[in-house]
Parts: structure tokens; sequence; C-alpha cells
């Protein structure tokens, strides 16, 4: 776990969006450290609390650790925060390499074609792999069951698609703030587990 968030740090550029979908290839799909629905859960939490979004590596951290229980079943709790630690401490470490290493140097050349074009191309890749999360994670909501291109609306959730739906139109064209629509969101899916 400790490699694979330092490998995730110090291969991926463009912050917590740009990481996830590594994240979420690995521990979903290759390790089965938690499953799409708890990873979906994860950002959930991360959004709805303040401080960086890359701290949803620490609930990956836990729940993977939890589920895997390396300290056995009597201490799922330990592993978790174990987990959480491990996760947390390797994905800053190259960051706090990085900036004491390469600080000095990259305000050195501040203004310097060479080095603010490839800055460019990185932020629009960065666009790409945000966009590919988006995908991701509305196809994980949208289709709890699964996504059938055959049958593309049977399955669909239809409160999860009307939440979005209002979401954006009150972003977008009422102007509503993002901390409100975190709340009304929040509410309204209390009020689907309520009524359901």
């Amino acid at each position: 776990m400790g490699w694979f968030f330092t490998k995730a740090a110090l291969v991926t550029f463009g912050g917590a969006y740009a990481v996830l979908p590594y994240i979420v290839q690995h521990a979903v799909d290759h390790q089965g450290w938690l499953t799409a629905s708890q990873m979906i859960d994860g950002l959930a939490l991360g959004e709805t609390t303040p401080g960086p979004l890359i701290m949803v590596v620490a609930f990956v951290g836990f729940v993977g650790a939890w589920t895997h229980a390396p300290f056995g079943p009597d201490a799922l709790a330990a592993a978790g925060v174990a987990g959480a630690s491990v996760a947390t401490f390797f994905t800053f470490l190259p960051s706090f390499l990085f900036i004491l290493a390469g600080g000095p140097l990259i305000e050195a050349s501040h203004g310097n074609a060479r080095v603010t074009a490839p800055l460019i191309g990185i932020t629009a890749a960065v666009v790409g792999v945000v966009a590919s999360l988006a995908v991701f994670f509305g196809v994980h909501v949208f289709w709890p069951g699964g996504f059938a291109a055959a049958q593309p609306l049977q399955g669909l959730d239809a409160w999860s698609v009307a939440t979005f739906a209002v979401a954006l139109v009150a972003l977008f064209r009422a102007g509503v703030g993002m901390i409100p629509l975190v709340f009304a969101g929040a509410a309204a899916g209390l009020v689907r587990v309520l009524v359901a």
C-alpha cells in the first residue's frame, strides 16, 4: 500500500482529480481494497469535509486495510488506522521532497518558455483525466447496478439523475453557492434514504 501511494504521488500531476482515476483503477479494479460504491462514498465524504480532496486516500487506505484485516479479525480498527496512516504519509512524502528539492529551481525558471510550455501540456492532459473521472463516477452513480449498453435506460437511477439536473440548474442558472448546494445534496440523499 505504501509503495502504491508513493507511486501514485510520483506519476500523477494536477491534484486530487488527476490522481483519483489511477487510485480507482488500482484500489477498486486490481487490488479489491474497496468497491466502486465505497469509492464514490469516499469521494462524497471528501467533497463535503474541509481540507484537501486528496485526503480521500486516507479513506481508501482505511477501508482497504479494514477489509483485508492484516492484523487479524479482532483488530480491524487498528488495521484501518494503520492503512489510513500509510496511505496519507506515502501520498504526501514525494510532494514534500519535490518542494524541498525543486522549489527553488522552479522559482528561478519563472517566465522561461522551456519550463512553462510543458506545464501547459500537463494542464491539458489533466483536464482529460478529470473528465474521465467524471464519466467513471457518473456511470456508477446513475447506473448503480451497472451500465447495459443495449438497454441504457434499464437500471438508470432516476433519483440520482434528477438530483444532478437540479444541482446543475441551481449552480449555473440560479447562481446558488457551492456550500448551500452541497448541503442541499446531502439533504436530498437523506430524504431518499428515509423514504426508501
